[in-house]
């Protein structure tokens, strides 16, 4: 049986590890160089840099501070936010990471999905999908969101997803819009939905304030990987209170 993975969370912007609620009221959470190192220290079974700054303000991903984590982490390390084409794919995984996320790109350009994954294999792409609740076409559903959330597209995210596996994305980091930062649960319908749906990994994100949200989110949610990243930023919870906590409920962990 495949184990669960606990993924922490690092949203960067101007150098620094941010948290905030639905992608707004942004807060300090430390240095990103440190806080990966610790979260590979604690058993992370992987590690995910968001620069969410890099879209909205029409800037590269800050390839130093990749270059610095990938120094010091040994698990897999996956990279977003501001890449906008191949050769930006190409320079952070030559920059030490292992799998580059797209969300903004992906939308305005789905065949770099294809180009991608030929050229770096599908396991190196992971399509980045901000998901808010919204009524398309009169009916209820999820909107893709893209610019680091800031921007509704109109496009319904189920659809969205099938469409970008067929084009060789080969993981699913999916948030939920609405729930992220609330700390109230992920939004598990839509993680079921989308697991359901498409054949590739599902990793939930968005919405963790407990324990048990990490585990609904594999249960209920059906989601491969769960990851948070206020309850760790800030040490309300460890990576090895989660896996133990999963090991106890039956849910098969790396520990």
């Amino acid at each position: 049986m495949l184990t669960k993975r606990i993924i922490p969370c690092l949203d960067v912007t101007e150098g620094r590890v941010v948290k905030g609620t639905s992608f707004t009221n942004l807060r300090d959470a430390g240095d990103p160089v440190e806080l990966a190192s610790f979260y590979y220290k604690e058993g992370a079974d992987e590690l995910v840099f968001l620069d969410i700054g890099a879209t909205p303000e029409g800037r590269d991903t800050m390839v130093h501070v990749v270059e610095k984590v990938a120094r010091q982490v040994f698990v897999p390390l996956c990279v977003g936010g501001g890449l906008r084409s191949l050769e930006d794919m190409r320079r952070m995984l030559q920059a030490g990471a292992d799998k580059v996320s797209v969300n903004t790109a992906a939308v305005q350009d789905p065949h770099m999905l294809k180009q991608g994954s030929d050229i770096f294999g599908s396991q190196c792409i992971v399509l980045a999908v901000d998901a808010k609740r919204s009524a398309l076409s009169g009916k209820p559903g999820w909107e893709v969101c893209t610019h680091g959330g800031r921007q509704p597209t109109g496009i319904n995210a189920l659809d969205w997803i099938k469409t970008a596996v067929g084009l060789g994305a080969g993981e699913i980091l999916l948030t939920s819009w609405d729930a992220d930062g609330h700390r109230a649960g992920y939004d598990n319908e839509l993680n079921r939905r989308v697991n359901e749906l498409v054949s590739v990994p599902v990793i939930a994100s968005g919405g963790a304030g407990s324990l048990e949200h990490l585990y609904e989110a594999v249960t209920k949610g059906k989601a491969d990987a769960v990851l948070a990243a206020s309850i760790f930023h800030y040490n309300e919870f460890s990576i090895t209170e989660v896996k133990e906590y999963f090991a106890r409920k039956g849910i098969p962990v790396r520990m």
